[in-house]
């Protein structure tokens, strides 16, 4: 038997002479194939196997070139490759009926949930509760996240500071943002920085955009027109500019962006973070256009309405933008800074060295210096 099997195995797997083959994947391919092992051009590299398979089944490959063909003048030749298919086939099979067994362990990915204005965490971080108002707009409940600290509830007759919280991502949620609530209760409870209220917007379908052209989704308006209103209404916030405050992050960072030079009257404090400044450049640049589906109010942009705040300055309005230089973001902030330096808008920054696209890595680092920026804020309007 082995004086069988062996020299078919041998004129398989290890041919020293009689055939030949030829791949043209332009000038560094050729010179990849020549590699190997012995006379066997294939070598190992899992590059150079592939790219023998699919140039045998007659594939182009484009990252590899155009594969010319084959030339086989013996037996040895014809059998590698009918071995080497098979072999090919067996292992995407396996790899199939793998994938199948891992699949049938796992729960299936649920598709993405649609917008809603009401999104009830399942479970909510300490001090943290879930409530919701009725918009007189849109006739609709609205749900938003709110962190207490523990002294609302010891100083009953004490007014507190408030933080509105813009969350990043489309479409909107007030789930979205509400576990960095651990780091700002951290803070407070320690006493590292003065008790301050913290509010988790839901944004709308487009997150904290106004689209008058879609039913219920002037996401900035129900915000600022409906939420404000109604949080001073029922929390003993310090109702006024000198107490309040924006911040975000990523589309939040946007919305913040936005908002702040839209309505400086209304907020004393303002911290965007990780905002897509290039988008919102483009959209100045093309009336409105962020793609060619979303199409937003000419000047509902942060370069435009950064323009209209440095021509009125109205107000003085204390800014702070924090970035990672890890996020990929962190250019276009830059490019957004020398902007706002270029219209004289002051502003602080807070650059996180190696923190990625995320506002919880940057709570992790450097979240105390963010709160303790709307601190210092709401003390020095108070005097």
């Amino acid at each position: 038997m082995s004086r069988v099997v062996w020299p078919l195995l041998r004129t398989v797997f290890l041919p020293d002479r009689g055939w030949r083959g030829r791949l043209g994947c332009g000038s560094k391919g050729e010179a990849n194939w020549e590699l190997g092992i012995g006379n066997w051009e294939l070598g190992i590299g899992n590059w150079r196997v592939r790219g023998w398979l699919l140039c045998w089944l007659g594939i182009d490959v484009i990252v590899m070139g155009t594969c010319d063909g084959w030339e086989v003048d013996d037996i040895g030749g014809v059998m590698r490759s009918f071995v080497l298919v098979t072999l090919f086939a067996c292992v995407v099979s396996a790899g199939n009926v793998d994938g199948q067994t891992k699949d049938q362990g796992k729960k299936k990915k649920q598709p993405p949930q649609p917008f809603a204005w009401v999104n009830k965490p399942k479970a909510l971080p300490p001090d943290v509760k879930h409530a919701t108002f009725k918009s007189t707009s849109m006739n609709v409940d609205v749900g938003y996240c709110i962190y207490l600290p523990s002294a609302y509830e010891k100083q009953p007759s004490k007014r507190f500071p408030v933080i509105y919280y813009l969350h990043g991502g489309r479409p909107g949620s007030e789930k979205k943002s509400v576990r960095l609530s651990k780091h700002m209760r951290k803070h407070v409870e320690s006493g590292a920085v003065a008790p301050m209220i913290y509010v988790f917007v839901n944004g709308g379908p487009v997150s904290h955009y106004n689209m008058p052209d879609q039913k219920n989704a002037m996401g900035a308006d129900v915000f600022v027109k409906e939420l404000i209103p109604h949080i001073d209404k029922t929390y003993r916030t310090i109702a006024s500019r000198s107490g309040r405050g924006i911040e975000g992050f990523s589309q939040g960072g946007r919305g913040t962006t936005r908002l702040m030079f839209r309505y400086p009257e209304l907020f004393g404090s303002a911290a965007p973070g990780g905002a897509g400044q290039a988008t919102e450049k483009r959209i100045s640049e093309q009336n409105g256009r962020e793609n060619a589906n979303l199409v937003f109010q000419p000047g509902d942009n942060t370069y435009d309405l950064a323009r209209v705040y440095a021509k009125s300055k109205s107000v003085a309005l204390p800014i702070q933008i924090h970035v990672g230089t890890k996020g990929f973001n962190y250019q276009n902030n830059l490019a957004y800074m020398k902007f706002l330096d270029e219209l004289k808008i002051p502003y602080e920054k807070v650059i996180v060295e190696g923190a990625p696209h995320s506002a919880a890595k940057i709570y992790e680092k450097r979240g105390l210096e963010i709160m303790k920026f709307h601190e210092k804020n709401f003390a020095a309007a108070r005097k």
